[in-house]
C-alpha cells in the first residue's frame, strides 16, 4: 500500500534524529527499505516472528515489531542494536510507521471511493455508508474538474495537480485514465463560477512553475449532493471533448458554456455527411477561398451587422453586399436573413465536428 520509497525517505529521516539503523521487511523476510549495508540473515526468524502472538522481540542484535494493517501484519521493522535505548526508539518508530499505514490506507480507500463515485460504479447505499465511513460530507456544492495536456502526456502531472490541494482538505484528487487529473472541488465562495475560475487559474499558475504550461481545465455543473458527482463529471468530459473542437483558443471551458457544440458532438457522422451534402451540394467549405472564410467569419462576430462588418474589414460596405450575394448564388444561403445565417454558422460546426473525428479514425 505504501512504495518502498516512501518507507525509504521515512527511515533515512529516523535515523538522522536517533542515529539508529532500520530494516524493513515483507511478511516473508524480504526486504523493502533499509538504512544500512550490513547483511541480515535472519529471513526465517523474521517469518516465525510473523505467525507468532508477540508484537516485539529481540534476536541476537536485532529487535524486531510488527507494523500492522487492519489487525494483520504488514512489516516487520528490525531496528539494528539492542538495550532500553533501542528498543525505546523501536517502538516510537514503530508507532510512527503504524500511522502513515494508517493515513495512506485512508487515503488509498477515499480515493477508490471517488474514482468509482465518479465512473458510477456505487449503489445508492454504498455511496451513503461508505461516504460516512470516510467522513465525506453528502451534501456539499461540488463541481468536478478535468486538468488534461493538450499534446501527449505530462510525467508527474498527478503530483503536480495534487500539490494543489491541501492532503487533509474537502477536495479531492484523483485519475481514471492516463491522460487527464480529476479534482472534485467543493465550493465555497458565494460566486460559485468565480470560485472555480480561481481554482483553474491556481492549478495554470502552479503548472507552468512545474515546467508544463499547456493544458486544457474543464468543469462541469454545480451539484448539491454526493451521488449527483458523476453527472457533473461526465459533463466536464463532454466540456473537454467539446471544448477542443469548437473553443480550442480556450484554456478553461465550461460545459454551460458549449452551447449548441454539445448537441452537435453527439449526432453520428452518417447523419452530418448527408446534412453538409444537403447544404452544400457535396462541396467542402473548406472549398471557400480565405477572402470568403474571413468575411462569413467576421459577419458572424458582428452578428450579421453589414456596416460594422465592412468597418472591421477596411471594405466598402457595396463590396461586402457583392461577397454576400456571390455567397448566397453558390449556396443558395443568405447569411443576411437570421434562418439562412443560423443554418449556414451550424453547417461550419458540423464540418469541423466531422474533421474532428476523422482525425481520430473513426
Amino acid at each position: 500500500m505504501i512504495s518502498n520509497q516512501i518507507l525509504q525517505n521515512t527511515i533515512d529521516g529516523l535515523k538522522g534524529i536517533s542515529g539508529v539503523d532500520f530494516i524493513v521487511l515483507d511478511t516473508d523476510g524480504n526486504e523493502v527499505a533499509e538504512t544500512t549495508k550490513e547483511d541480515f540473515d535472519y529471513g526465517t526468524e523474521v517469518v516465525e516472528f510473523v505467525k507468532s502472538p508477540a508484537d516485539s522481540q529481540e534476536f541476537s542484535k536485532y529487535l524486531f515489531f510488527k507494523i500492522y494493517d487492519d489487525q494483520a501484519p504488514e512489516y516487520v521493522l528490525v531496528v539494528v542494536g539492542s538495550g532500553d535505548n533501542s528498543y525505546l526508539v523501536g517502538k516510537m518508530v514503530a508507532f510512527q510507521m503504524q500511522g502513515l499505514m494508517v493515513a495512506y490506507k485512508e487515503r488509498f480507500d477515499k480515493d477508490n471511493f471517488i474514482k468509482n463515485l465518479l465512473l458510477d460504479n456505487l449503489l445508492l447505499v454504498d455511496i451513503y455508508s461508505r461516504s460516512q465511513k470516510l467522513h465525506i460530507p453528502m451534501e456539499a456544492k461540488r463541481t468536478v474538474m478535468i486538468v488534461e495536456p493538450i499534446e501527449g502526456k505530462e510525467s508527474g502531472l498527478n503530483e503536480a495537480v495534487r500539490a494543489c490541494f491541501p492532503a487533509n482538505g474537502k477536495d479531492f484528487v484523483t485519475a481514471v485514465d492516463e491522460n487527464s487529473v480529476v479534482i472534485v472541488k467543493e465550493i465555497v465562495g458565494n460566486d460559485s463560477k468565480a470560485d472555480i475560475e480561481k481554482t483553474a487559474s491556481m492549478i495554470k499558475n502552479h503548472l507552468e512553475k512545474e515546467g508544463i504550461s499547456r493544458v486544457h481545465v474543464a468543469y462541469g455543473n454545480i451539484v448539491n449532493e454526493l451521488k449527483e458527482v458523476s453527472r457533473s463529471y461526465k459533463e466536464a468530459k463532454m466540456a473537454m471533448d467539446v471544448g477542443k473542437i469548437f473553443f480550442e483558443e480556450r484554456c478553461v471551458i465550461a460545459y454551460s458554456e458549449l452551447g449548441i457544440g454539445r448537441l452537435i458532438y453527439q449526432l453520428p457522422i452518417p447523419l452530418c455527411k448527408m446534412f453538409i451534402n444537403e447544404i452544400f451540394g457535396g462541396r467542402n467549405p473548406d472549398d471557400f477561398d480565405e477572402e470568403t472564410i474571413t468575411t462569413i467569419h467576421k459577419f458572424f462576430e458582428n452578428s450579421l451587422n453589414v456596416s460594422e462588418t465592412s468597418r472591421q474589414l477596411f471594405i466598402h460596405r457595396n463590396t461586402l453586399v457583392y461577397r454576400l450575394d456571390k455567397l448566397q448564388k453558390s449556396t443558395g444561403l443568405d447569411l443576411r436573413v437570421f434562418e439562412d445565417a443560423i443554418t449556414f454558422k451550424i453547417a461550419l460546426m458540423v464540418v469541423k465536428y466531422m474533421k474532428y473525428m476523422e482525425s481520430f479514425n473513426y
